[in-house]
């Protein structure tokens, strides 16, 4: 990728798009540039119009082709920290031990609770840059998908554009099977439920507000079923058509079950006993992925136990 400067201000910059990184929303691609920098921030320099793809305005989810030049205004941002000497050595070592499988295709690792899946809106980094530090000579480390901070469990890092492509090929036609365990509140009536409820992110500037069930979302499935029942609980396994943000811990809490310990949609009543056995976070991990490549045919099956954190906090539960 070639970068060149414009005349009035020696910060602005005139990046032109090769081969490698064509495809790539642009909002990702601006996220890669200027690291550090929020993804809030990034939406509203599109939307001012600072940032130029040929001259024309842009949106957030355009995509890049080969030969694009795109204009970067001048922005002051945070400390990367993307080095491997300003990351804590442990860290970097918890990474590239939480690796459950890698090929020339993709990186499957087991994200640890804790740590968000990219840096930005005040954190120095995440697990994305964590995982470049640790490997400088990569080419191509990209999220397949997203995780949210305090869920532990299988995320997919794609090693090239193509891959990243076939991936997100599989996710928008929903080709990935994907499974979560969630400790839901309350005692669930009957057997599996499917939930079909559409959502919306609430209208705002903070890149923390709420996701809502709306009529006019977009179209979300979330399918229930219960694998172990406690007194006041039910451990479920919820497999999901679409990835939309926060989509399990919505629509539990819209249906009467919030994930426990979930500190936006749950149950703050039931969430401060159950940290009196010790759930510090969300009950929800990622354990199974299933899908087929596009193209190589190749067949991937992923699946990882609760960690001991929540293991050891079900345990109690079943036992007090």
């Amino acid at each position: 990728m070639k970068t060149t400067s414009q005349t009035d201000s020696p910060r602005v910059r005139q990046i032109a798009v090769d081969e490698q990184h064509a495809g790539q929303r642009l909002d990702n691609f601006l996220l890669r540039e200027l690291k550090g920098v929020s993804k809030n921030l990034v939406y509203r320099i599109v939307r001012k119009g600072e940032v130029r793809i040929n001259g024309g305005r842009a949106k957030p989810a355009q995509r890049l082709e080969a030969g694009d030049t795109v204009r970067v205004p001048p922005i002051n941002v945070l400390p990367a920290g993307t080095d491997a000497a300003s990351i804590p050595a442990a860290l970097l070592t918890r990474i590239e031990s939480a690796v459950v499988h890698e090929d020339d295709a993709l990186i499957a690792l087991d994200k640890p609770a804790g740590l968000a899946v990219h840096g930005g809106s005040g954190l120095r980094y995440g697990l994305i840059e964590v995982l470049r530090a640790a490997r400088p000579n990569a080419p191509f480390l990209e999220l397949v998908h997203r995780l949210d901070r305090e869920t532990s469990g299988l995320l997919l890092i794609a090693k090239s554009r193509d891959s990243l492509t076939r991936l997100h090929t599989l996710l928008r036609g929903e080709g990935m099977d994907k499974r979560y365990l969630a400790l839901l509140h309350g005692a669930w009536q009957g057997g599996e439920r499917q939930v079909d409820l559409p959502l919306t992110r609430e209208q705002g500037r903070s890149m923390a507000r709420n996701v809502t069930v709306n009529d006019d979302g977009s179209e979300a499935r979330s399918h229930f079923k219960p694998i172990r029942r406690l007194s006041n609980h039910t451990l479920m396994e919820v497999r999901i058509g679409t990835g939309r943000t926060h989509q399990i811990r919505v629509h539990a809490a819209h249906i009467g079950h919030s994930v426990a310990g979930d500190g936006r949609y749950g149950d703050f009543t039931a969430d401060r006993a159950e940290r009196a056995v010790g759930l510090k976070r969300q009950f929800l991990h990622a354990a199974e992925l299933r899908f087929q490549m596009p193209v190589t045919g190749q067949r991937y099956h992923f699946r990882i136990p609760l960690p001991p954190d929540l293991q050891a906090c079900l345990d109690r539960l079943e036992t007090s």
